[in-house]
């Protein structure tokens, strides 16, 4: 007897309850997602534009006080492996809001800090608890869409991400130029929470998945992923990219803080308004990539960061601002082809680690992005720290190139 089922022989109750996705229908699902990302990156890199404040009043060195922004990248690092090693059975929408909530508590206890080593602490624990939002949300995506679906709405997921990145480093110059720098984990706390309740109303419960047997070595997926040459490549261009996003907008502004420009906290803050063109081009590429392919839109991401890299070292705070917008844009439109890449090189069931690997490889990068400018800085300033973060760059686009050639046999079809 044959063990096909039919789909007339599928209950209307068990279709009911799996959401189902008609183009980018119900949207509602589509902004959970974009909220998701807005969440997640709420808090992880605020400090950016307090770092020139922390060095005042802490009578800390440049590169001590951007322990503020590795601890965290370092503490998403770490927390990544462990969801990859453990979490490809969780529940993805409960994961998330525990996560969220969690998230948003920590940040209010970073305003209780009285020293810098106890706010780098404060700043490790948040970037512990993100990648339960993040990491778990590009697995909902991955999983929940058509495959030809899944860069459209990973763009709009990674420009969550971006507004996010945005208004946390915007909310912190307003609100610690004003109020101080304890005020500004409070108020994004109270915004993570908010995003929470939302997002709780409006994301569907995820599908019934296929799972490994609950025998199987929990290493399984990790050694799988390990032996993949194209998610191998992706997880070095993760790490490359973020690398590039936390050296270039991290010690721009000690650059900025200095003779010429001397611009005060508030106006870095506002520096990172760029942060809205890397969002419309993230939207604008989750359509385009569906069409030149993900490995050609990659290689392109990788030049406008290049070029944008090389505008920062021009003497006019004009140049400056193109060439952050140009260098948020290529990061941004990367992480929707990186994200998207990960559904055609990791096959079902492994997917949360190849998520959590390239997500960890991708704050390692971060990490590394803002401890290793810190050496060159003393040596060669802004354009020793800039030249670096080019090296970078070229590395990932070499990766791109030579790394996702290779296709499986029988692969989505999400056009490389």
């Amino acid at each position: 007897m044959s063990s096909i089922v039919s789909p007339e022989q599928i209950s209307s109750e068990a279709l009911s309850d799996l959401p189902v996705h008609t183009g980018l229908r119900p949207y509602s699902q589509v902004f959970a997602a974009f909220l998701c990302g807005v969440v997640a990156f709420l808090d992880l890199y605020c400090t950016q534009p307090l770092l020139p404040l922390f060095s005042h009043v802490f009578h800390a060195s440049e590169g001590r006080v951007s322990l503020t922004i590795s601890a965290s990248t370092l503490g998403v690092a770490f927390s990544s492996v462990m969801l990859a090693i453990f979490a490809e059975r969780v529940d993805r929408k409960r994961t998330i809001l525990y996560s969220m909530v969690a998230l948003a508590l920590s940040a209010m206890l970073t305003s209780t800090a009285t020293t810098l080593p106890v706010l780098i602490f404060w700043r490790l624990v948040q970037g512990l608890l993100t990648p339960g939002v993040f990491i778990i949300t590009i697995a909902y995506i991955t999983e929940e869409w058509p495959p030809l679906l899944v860069p459209r709405v990973m763009s709009f997921y990674v420009a969550g991400t971006v507004f996010g990145g945005f208004l946390g480093r915007v909310a912190g110059g307003m609100v610690a130029e004003r109020f101080g720098w304890r005020a500004v984990f409070l108020f994004l706390g109270v915004l993570g929470l908010v995003g929470a309740a939302i997002t709780q109303g409006l994301l569907l419960p995820a599908r019934k998945r296929s799972v490994t047997s609950a025998s199987s070595s929990r290493m399984a997926p990790v050694m799988a992923n390990l032996r993949n040459a194209r998610l191998l490549a992706t997880f070095v261009i993760g790490f490359c990219m973020l690398f590039t996003l936390v050296s270039v907008f991290s010690y721009i502004t000690f650059h900025l803080a200095a003779p010429p420009f001397l611009l005060t906290t508030r106006q870095l803050s506002w520096l990172f308004t760029v942060y809205l063109c890397g969002l419309a081009a993230t939207i604008a590429a989750g359509t385009v990539l569906a069409r030149v392919g993900l490995r050609h839109g990659m290689i392109a991401s990788t030049l406008i960061a290049l070029a944008g890299t090389l505008l920062t070292l021009t003497p006019s705070l004009l140049g400056v601002g193109l060439g952050l917008a140009l260098v948020g844009s290529g990061v941004f439109i990367s992480q929707t082809c990186t994200n998207s890449f990960l559904r055609d090189a990791a096959p079902d069931g492994v997917r949360v680690a190849a998520a959590g690997m390239y997500t960890s490889s991708y704050y390692i990068g971060g990490t590394v992005g803002g401890i290793l400018p810190g050496a060159i800085w003393r040596f060669g300033g802004w354009p020793a720290c800039a030249a670096l973060t080019c090296l970078v760059i070229a590395v990932s686009g070499l990766c791109a190139f030579f790394g996702w050639r290779v296709r499986p046999p029988a692969p989505d079809p999400i056009p490389l």
